[in-house]
């Protein structure tokens, strides 16, 4: 019987987004990447260390039961074949049971996000992440160093989203930022009935709460979920009726009017966060692992979290 990918909820990541590479990554060089190979495998047996996204995906793979495998990860990777030796080796010391992995040698792997039916796709190469999110794909890019969070909720995994091109289309975002805060909420007071259009996460969300929805009972991990946004009422009307309107709920749904997101964050204590402002990310930082939704120009040099 062929192997399937369907009714499970599929996360491909880059080997940077699962594990820390950055020593490693620089010594690549893009015209000769064999100094590159030749020190991951000179470390096969040296365990990478956690990256950005572990947490995230240690938690999700908990959800699968000798009965029931709900949740699929699969590496895929610029890395070139060899290297990917020392990322399952990683993988497998940590316990972490990923079996599938696709590695490009310096290619860009977005294009096989339809074959994987991935619901998430996370990254640490900007260009990579904007062709899945032009392609249709929820997609992140993830920073080098994850912070140096403590584990408060360890059988709970908790995802906090953005709102305005994050969940929902950047439709409304726009007004904002063409017209101001006053049009903003007068255009959506207008349209507080009329469900705004899904954006690039809206897919996992909804993967993350049909998760939610079918775990068993007696399943040692639970799913908490926060819409975390700079909407405020009356703005927050059409949010909450957007999701309602997608039959998804989420657990908390805070509307800061443009207050700082990190103080918020760091009581949410997230697994992972996704937002489209990147000044918004570096202040979830603080709090924990962070993602950057980003469909606008590449920026010249990767920005810095601190």
């Amino acid at each position: 019987m062929t192997a399937s990918l369907e009714d499970k909820l599929v996360v491909a990541l880059s080997s940077r987004a699962l594990f820390d590479f950055e020593s490693e990554n620089e010594v690549f060089r893009e015209e000769d990447p064999r100094r590159y190979q030749d020190l991951q495998l000179s470390r096969l047996e040296q365990p990478a260390a956690q990256g950005v996204a572990f947490r995230l995906v240690q938690k999700l793979l908990a959800f699968n039961t000798p009965g029931a495998q709900k949740v699929e990860v699969v590496i895929l990777s610029r890395n070139d074949p060899v290297s990917g030796l020392r990322v399952f080796r990683s993988a497998e010391h940590h316990r972490l049971p990923i079996t599938r992995g696709v590695f490009l040698r310096g290619r860009s792997p977005y294009g096989y996000l339809t074959a994987l039916n991935a619901d998430l796709f996370l990254s640490a190469n900007a260009e990579d992440v904007r062709r899945a999110i032009e392609a249709g794909f929820g997609a992140a890019r993830v920073y080098a160093k994850p912070p140096e969070a403590s584990e408060l909720h360890p059988e709970e995994l908790r995802i906090a989203f953005d709102g305005d091109a994050v969940l929902f289309s950047d439709q409304a975002e726009r007004v904002f930022q063409e017209r101001g805060l006053p049009a903003f909420e007068e255009h959506e007071r207008a349209r507080a009935g009329e469900p705004l259009p899904p954006g690039p996460l809206q897919p996992f969300l909804r993967a993350l709460h049909s998760l939610q929805r079918t775990s068993l009972p007696g399943s040692p991990m639970r799913i908490r979920t926060a819409l975390v946004t700079a909407r405020s009422a009356p703005a927050h009307d059409r949010a909450m009726r957007t999701l309602m309107s997608w039959d998804i709920e989420v657990d908390e749904a805070l509307f800061l009017g443009g207050l700082e997101k990190g103080p918020f964050l760091q009581v949410f204590a997230p697994d992972f966060y996704f937002d489209d402002q990147i000044s918004h990310v570096r202040s979830a930082a603080r709090a924990g692992p962070a993602g950057h939704v980003d469909r606008g120009p590449l920026p010249e040099a990767p920005p810095t979290i601190p």
